[in-house]
């Protein structure tokens, strides 16, 4: 008999012999499965996460903050600064014939997470009458627009899942104030679901920021005129700030904040796949032994070590594949699309849902058939040494 018939049946001996082993080979199964569902679920909270993110820039839409802030939090504009703005190359025209430029504040204020009950921190933004013009994506679900000059809120779709208290209708309490619901507005999959809008006159007046603001939305007439529009705000002395497109300004947010995700799920997943690895060996080391006799006989009757080698391994391999697609059907089937929160760059939860994908599942069905590989490995190689006199 060839080496290829002698390896294909020595394959297809220890994949019908697994029942017999069942507990063990099921326990290294469930072992496998948990690795790889943990290490996916961290991947889909970071894509996600960064898919939120980058899903909330347009190209045709610059940013412009304070020269060297890396956030609208830390960042400062004058009423001056923001008349200039509105005056340089390309920048397209509002409804009532002047620039479409937003001039907006970011807050920080509390509110109660409905998953533990605790306080977290949410973004209160204060926009203008072009803060809606300037995010073609929003749309109000329910309710109205808040009226100007008033203590009225809107409040995103994914915020309002993830916190409590912001139903139509209710009243909520920041600072000294209170505030009314009037409106939901939903833009999915992006960053400003998870955001309070209010009128920004009013939460300049209430929050003591006088005629500041921190942030600057200006819409172009076209992506084109990004370059332009940059080396105007750059080279202006009167200005002193940076203009970036929004696509540009969400996905270094998203950089940083992914791979910090990235940091503890990987980690955390190799530190569970070290246990899932000795399950492996345990039960690859019993099979070997429980099958001594077996082995023996074949090296007996003329099968060479290297179809033992190969069938112990590929033991291994069928019983991680198995893990890997156990583990991926119970992270898919419990974590994909899951709303979530984190926090973001700008020290404000963050709403969004996880999201797998083919190279995220790819990447913990190749971590799992590692782990078999090496847990076949050591095994397959006892069962090629194995004297046939002896163990007969």
């Amino acid at each position: 008999m060839s080496l290829l018939n002698q390896t294909g049946s020595v394959i297809l001996m220890n994949i019908r012999s697994i029942p017999q082993r069942l507990w063990m080979s099921l326990a290294t199964v469930v072992s496998i499965a948990l690795v790889v569902a943990v290490l996916l679920g961290f991947l889909a909270l970071a894509n996600g996460f960064s898919q939120t993110l980058k899903g909330s820039g347009s190209s045709d839409v610059a940013i412009v903050l304070r020269d060297g802030s890396q956030s609208e939090i830390n960042s400062t504009l004058t009423r001056e600064q923001i008349v200039l703005l509105g005056q340089g190359p390309g920048v397209r025209a509002a409804a009532d014939g002047g620039p479409l430029v937003s001039a907006e504040l970011l807050l920080i204020v509390d509110g109660i997470k409905r998953s533990t009950g605790t306080k977290a921190n949410m973004p209160l933004r204060g926009i203008g009458p072009n803060g809606l013009a300037v995010r073609q994506q929003v749309r109000l679900k329910e309710g109205r627009m808040f009226a100007p000059g008033s203590n009225e809120i809107v409040v995103g779709a994914g915020l309002l899942r993830e916190f409590s208290g912001f139903e139509m209708g209710k009243t909520v309490r920041f600072g000294a104030q209170t505030w009314r619901v009037v409106g939901v507005f939903e833009a999915p999959g992006t960053v400003f679901e998870s955001e309070l809008w209010a009128d920004a006159p009013v939460v300049q007046s209430l929050f003591n920021r006088g005629s500041s603001f921190q942030t600057a939305r200006v819409a172009l007439t076209s992506p084109a005129q990004l370059d332009a529009y940059t080396a105007y705000v750059g080279s202006d002395p009167r200005l002193q700030l940076q203009a970036q497109s929004e696509q540009t300004y969400f996905a270094a947010q998203a950089e940083r904040s992914g791979l910090l995700i990235r940091y503890v799920g990987w980690p955390l997943g190799v530190i569970m796949s070290i246990g899932a690895l000795a399950g492996a060996l345990n039960t690859m080391y019993a099979s070997v032994s429980a099958r001594a006799t077996e082995i023996a006989t074949l090296r007996v009757i003329g099968f060479s070590g290297f179809s033992a080698f190969m069938g112990t391994m590929c033991e291994a391999l069928v019983l991680s594949t198995v893990g890997a697609l156990l583990g991926t059907a119970v992270c898919g089937l419990l974590f994909n699309g899951l709303s979530a929160s984190t926090l973001g760059a700008g020290f404000t939860q963050v709403a969004f849902r996880l999201q797998m994908g083919p190279e995220l599942v790819l990447q913990a069905v190749v971590l799992a058939l590692v782990i078999g590989f090496v847990g076949g490995m050591l095994p397959g190689i006892r069962a090629a040494r194995q004297r046939p006199l002896l163990a007969l």
